[in-house]
């Protein structure tokens, strides 16, 4: 069934789904973990706890004014993620792989933005791994499907390059 779905029909249906699992795990950590303290499960391979982060990845920007911050992280990034979403119904040569790529990266980077328009310019952030000192910042889900479609996005790039070579031989 979902290998007849087109690129685009892909790309909403996964923008969607991805947008409200990460929305649901936010209500979850909102309502059931205690604020500002992290518990440790695996030996402290894993932390969770809700926190709630007014800048970007690591708080880069925690500390703009509020005006400043409402401009760049509501107004700016809405600008991008709408760019995002007319690049990709526009784009011709749209493949599945492509569109699921952009698809978790526009649901990951709309549901941050849905958090500071509704949280009064707060992301919900919850989890933490790391080993020993050497740990990650706090962050959620969504920030783990931007990672993931860029990474995508990054690999089909580099095959996309890889096959021109190829052909030139």
């Amino acid at each position: 069934m979902f290998a007849r779905l087109s690129p685009k029909i892909t790309f909403v249906a996964l923008t969607l789904s991805t947008l409200l699992f990460d929305q649901l795990s936010k209500l979850w950590a909102a309502a059931v973990l205690t604020p500002w303290q992290m518990t440790s499960y695996f030996n402290d391979l894993f932390r969770i706890g809700y926190t709630e982060n007014r800048g970007a990845f690591l708080s880069l920007g925690g500390t703009m004014s509020e005006s400043m911050r409402d401009l760049v992280f509501i107004g700016l990034v809405g600008v991008f993620l709408l760019g995002m979403i007319i690049y990709v119904f526009r784009e011709k040569q749209l493949t599945k792989p492509m569109a699921s790529a952009w698809a978790l990266i526009v649901s990951g980077g709309a549901s941050n933005w849905l958090d500071r328009v509704l949280n009064d310019g707060a992301v919900i952030d919850f989890l933490n791994v790391g080993i020993g000192g050497l740990r990650t910042g706090v962050f959620n889900i969504a920030d783990m499907f931007i990672l993931a479609g860029a990474g995508i996005l990054l690999y089909l790039g580099w095959q996309e390059e890889r096959a021109a070579k190829q052909a030139e031989k």
